[in-house]
């Protein structure tokens, strides 16, 4: 009996000990002493601007720097468009330490929103200077699909001038490239991909050969060939038709 009641005797004092020490870090107890004053952040700020950054904090200081609550503040700043990821550390007594990571553009998906290097597609309001971005276009389902489509376009197309800068998918599965001069190259199903890409660029030197402001269109549909447009100047300084 006696062993019982020193037991509980024991249990009682730890938790008298124990109980404000995990309110205070909890934020139970004096939620609003030792507040956060000072707030430093690493960043680019390339896209990122120090004011979106304190406006996404502020709400969350509310109270002492025990009560701060690190995961949502992380959450808060992550949300932010151009956040990739960001880490938050509070250091005694009044200072909240954040790094933030921003999102590093690959190219322009649908004219609407960017893919980040690491495949996710985000909203980039107010943003300026993505103009150099290739497009890519196609079904949000198909992404990874038309982003492997660009990379294996490109490295077809390395040992030409012509500079692939999008690609398109239709609904209907069709596949189409863009390229830095403006010329347009129909390819059609992907299974029939790199067949046709390899029959045009094997005769491509010959058919670029004397056209120095390039093609405007090709269409590589065709069985046994592929069609050519000329620019409409070209075309008239040849004397021939548009089309061949």
């Amino acid at each position: 009996m006696k062993g019982t009641v020193r037991l509980v005797a024991w249990c009682l004092a730890i938790a008298l000990v124990a109980l404000p020490i995990v309110g205070v870090l909890r934020g139970w107890f004096a939620a609003g002493r030792w507040p956060v004053t000072r707030l430093t952040v690493q960043a680019e700020f390339k896209h990122v601007s120090a004011d979106e950054i304190r406006a996404a904090v502020r709400p969350r200081l509310g109270k002492g720097f025990f009560a701060l609550d690190l995961d949502a503040v992380q959450k808060s700043v992550a949300a932010l468009p151009w956040v990739e990821s960001a880490e938050a550390r509070k250091r005694w007594p009044d200072t909240l330490q954040l790094r933030i990571y921003e999102r590093q553009p690959f190219a322009r998906w649908n004219d609407k929103q960017l893919i980040s290097r690491q495949g996710l597609v985000f909203d980039a309001p107010g943003a300026t200077d993505i103009s150099a971005l290739p497009g890519l276009h196609g079904p949000d389902a198909r992404l990874a699909e038309v982003v492997s489509f660009y990379a294996e376009t490109r490295k077809a197309f390395a040992g030409t001038h012509l500079q692939i800068t999008g690609v398109a998918l239709t609904e209907r599965g069709s596949w189409s490239v863009s390229t830095a001069n403006g010329a347009q190259i129909v390819i059609g199903d992907r299974d029939q991909a790199g067949r046709r890409l390899h029959r045009f660029l094997d005769v491509y030197p010959q058919l670029i050969a004397g056209h120095t402001d390039g093609f405007a269109y090709a269409d590589l549909r065709y069985t046994n060939g592929f069609a050519v447009r000329w620019p409409q100047a070209a075309a008239a300084n040849a004397g021939g038709s548009p089309r061949s």
